[in-house]
């Protein structure tokens, strides 16, 4: 009980003199990581406080990830940084080169005594929940990629509303969280549309969306693109066991597909831009450089990671599309 100092007139609010005790107690170096904290009520009886001012503080000092409560034994000193002063909860559906670059936006646009813990739910709903239940309590913010995910407002309800941001996708469901997303839907339809000058030396335009990971808004885009013209179209799943046709024109959504078509273009000694057009989905240094360039449509990741930051340093509740961009290139 030492660590602990707690007076009246002093101006400063009882919990936080809990909080100051106990950062105190850690620069000194009386408090080492592993250390048991006195009991909340120990701390409520001696200074005659309430257990909500008590509670407050352990609060504070655990979202912040200072200390840790084990359940059956009281709270244990977690962390000796007392320059934390705010976690967020970073929630991907998976890291490639163009969430990397929002991920290093983000960071570079917070200030520099806030901790950001990423995870990925790869797609699986019970690794989304699991990664959510597993976090309540323990951060200052949520950041939320729900992906195309179904009912992901079962679980992100379970969190304090006014402490969750919704990123990249969202969903009606979600509506009542801010959030900066992509509106899929029309990115691809005028995008297309710009492109239709040069689409047109093709006689078919094929889609290869992986139901699994794409979102919806994409294959509505696409299909109000095509119903606007006269191509013929399709839209396969992926590339196993295709065999490509000339003239035809790719949209590419993922890069692995990306990868997989240029070889087969290789393989069958089709020139690219030429014989077989691809437009491919998000911007990457590599697509400036390969086979001469690939043309992209795009949302710009790093404004989207420095309007994040911006959003949660200023508190902001409000719904922001991405700029998104068509780069033309000579794939097409």
């Amino acid at each position: 009980m030492k660590i602990i100092s707690v007076e009246d007139n002093l101006g400063t609010p009882k919990y936080k003199q809990i909080v100051l005790s106990i950062e105190n107690a850690i620069t000194s170096g009386q408090l080492k990581k592993g250390d048991s904290l006195p009991s909340i009520n120990a701390i409520k009886n001696k200074f005659s406080l309430s257990r909500d001012t008590v509670l407050m503080a352990f609060n504070e000092l655990k979202v912040r990830g200072i200390i840790e409560s084990v359940v059956g034994k009281g709270y244990y000193l977690k962390s000796e940084n007392v320059e934390v002063t705010q976690k967020i909860f970073l929630l991907f559906d998976e890291l490639n080169a163009f969430k990397e670059d929002l991920y290093n936006s983000f960071l570079k646009n917070l200030s520099g005594n806030v901790q950001v813990d990423i995870f990925f739910h790869h797609f699986s709903f019970d690794m989304f929940s699991k990664l959510i239940n597993d976090s309540i309590g323990n951060y200052n913010y949520y950041v939320i990629m729900p992906a195309n995910l179904r009912h992901t407002d079962k679980v992100i309800e379970k969190l304090p509303n006014d402490k969750v941001y919704i990123l990249d996708q969202t969903h009606e469901e979600l509506k009542q969280y801010p959030a900066i997303y992509q509106n899929f839907e029309d990115d691809i339809y005028h995008s297309l549309k710009m492109a239709v000058t040069l689409l047109n030396k093709y006689k078919k335009i094929v889609l290869v969306f992986p139901q699994k990971k794409q979102p919806q808004g994409m294959l509505i885009g696409f299909q109000k693109f095509r119903k606007s013209t006269n191509f013929q179209y399709e839209i396969i799943d992926n590339l196993e066991g295709r065999i490509l046709q000339k003239n035809e024109a790719y949209l590419v959504l993922d890069d692995q597909d990306l990868i997989v078509l240029i070889k087969k273009m290789k393989d069958q000694k089709f020139t690219l831009g030429q014989d077989i057009g691809v437009i491919s989905y998000n911007e990457t240094l590599l697509k400036e450089i390969v086979e001469g360039g690939i043309t992209t449509i795009s949302t710009d990741f790093k404004q989207m990671g420095k309007r994040l930051a911006e959003m949660i340093l200023n508190k902001e509740r409000c719904l922001i599309e991405n700029p998104n961009n068509l780069i033309i290139r000579n794939s097409i």
